[in-house]
């Protein structure tokens, strides 16, 4: 961010984005379609494509479902579902309010990705209805996002439908693996840039969410000390003395576990005393400004490092972080340096398990996303305001693609078997192939240009 922006530029700034949205998502009506990918070089086609033609293929589907892979899209659709219960960090706003971050959703995945996803708004917040809608659209889809459902509800559907046998496809709650996948990688970088290690950093954790608690399972799997970490929910440092949560164990498995293995230090308080001579914060909570405070972040190490996540406005204002002291900030948002958010991880992570058809996407697959995540960004060159790709940095995603497909065979969940040259060359094709589609219909005007007077 330039430092020649006062502090009024920057605030309106950050506003901007909220602005053009409230004038462009009515004049496009949404943001995706569906389009033709075959050819139709007149009306004749029609029989090959929809009856009598398309007998042939339906009934050699029906003595091999596996060939729905072959003579549909099967393979490359993805179903983004939702009951609209935890959407960004506006709340249980419904499904039908959930729908613009959907197809939000479902854009980046085709962009980014290659990958034409659905968005499903349900209107049941029934944890087991939900269950009970993923089994049954399961031949329409080659996987299966969860999106912006509420705790400790999605950790159950999540659960229970990667361990259901009747489940043939894999399914990922992005809000869990996929921001923990991004921050594992910020995390791996800014490291790097403040010279400490991970095994030996200290975590302050703000919020124990869906993002958060995967957060913590990613940072044990990748050398962090249990004990080095001490998390904080909305009433203040996890603990074995929680009886609140000692009481609903059975419901927040996760988060006494937490309060079990984490905070050798025996802390007690809230986040103010959770941050005190952390090396790292990660925060995931309740949106800013002013969730954190500048003289908490005052109180962390030397060269400490500050992810504030919450959408739409990140917990502390970066520049605020960083005149508390600070050396690296990131935020989920677009217009900071440092985006710390899940789009750099799930059309790629995605791409991947598509393009091996994996059955399921375990966290040694999501290691392997960050880890290429981080590796691509130092490669770029490293510094304060740059530990992590954007998403105009199209080539990581193929490689984060292969990167996650080659995991998912050496972990024997994919079920088909290709190198890492053939995975690369797939998903840059696939990729480049989305991206040219959507440029072309801007340059015909079939995407129609954005008002001049809005630009």
């Amino acid at each position: 961010m330039p430092d020649t922006l006062t502090k009024e530029e920057l605030l309106a700034k950050a506003k901007k984005p909220a602005e053009d949205a409230m004038r462009l998502h009515p004049f496009y009506r949404g943001k995706i379609q569906t389009v033709s990918k075959c050819v139709i070089r007149g009306l004749d086609d029609f029989a090959i494509w929809y009856t009598p033609g398309v007998a042939a293929p339906c009934r050699a589907i029906h003595e091999d479902e596996e060939l729905a892979y072959e003579y549909t899209n099967k393979g490359n659709t993805v179903a983004i579902v939702s009951d609209g219960t935890r959407v960004l960090g506006l709340g249980d706003i419904g499904p039908a309010a959930g729908m613009p971050v959907m197809e939000g959703k479902a854009l980046i995945f085709k962009y980014l990705g290659g990958v034409d996803a659905v968005p499903i708004c349900l209107d049941t917040k029934d944890p087991y209805r939900i269950i009970l809608a993923v089994k049954w659209m399961q031949p329409s889809f080659g996987g299966i996002n969860l999106e912006d459902i509420s705790q400790p509800k999605c950790f159950r559907v999540l659960d229970m439908l990667r361990t259901d046998p009747e489940v043939k496809i894999p399914v990922w709650h992005d809000d869990q693996q996929g921001t923990a996948t991004v921050i594992l990688a910020g995390v791996i970088n800014a490291l790097k840039v403040v010279g400490k290690r991970m095994e030996e950093a200290k975590f302050a954790v703000i919020g124990t969410g869906a993002a958060n608690i995967a957060t913590i399972r990613l940072l044990l799997a990748s050398g962090v000390k249990f004990g080095n970490i001490i998390a904080c929910d909305s009433k203040g440092i996890l603990h074995p003395d929680r009886e609140d949560i000692a009481q609903r164990k059975i419901e927040f498995v996760d988060k006494w576990r937490i309060c079990q293995n984490s905070n050798a230090e025996g802390r007690r308080g809230g986040p103010d005393e959770a941050m005190r001579g952390a090396d790292v914060c990660i925060a995931a909570s309740k949106p800013g400004p002013g969730t954190i405070l500048p003289e908490w972040v005052k109180g962390m190490a030397e060269d400490a490092i500050v992810f504030a996540c919450a959408n739409p406005i990140p917990e502390i204002w970066p520049w605020e972080a960083k005149e508390a002291g600070v050396r690296v900030v990131g935020t989920g948002r677009s217009d900071f340096p440092n985006q710390i958010n899940n789009s750099l991880g799930f059309p790629a992570i995605f791409r991947g398990v598509l393009d091996v058809r994996a059955t399921t996407i375990t966290d040694e697959m999501a290691i392997a996303a960050a880890e290429e995540l981080a590796r691509y960004a130092e490669e770029q060159g490293l510094s304060e305001e740059c530990i992590v790709p954007t998403m105009s940095d199209w080539e990581v995603f193929p490689r984060e693609a292969a990167a996650v497909a080659l995991k998912a065979q050496e972990q024997g969940v994919a079920r088909l078997s290709l190198s890492y040259e053939e995975l690369l060359s797939k998903a840059q094709t696939i990729i480049r192939q989305a991206q040219d589609m959507t440029h072309f219909l801007m340059e015909k005007e079939l995407i129609p240009p954005v008002p001049a007077e809005w630009s």
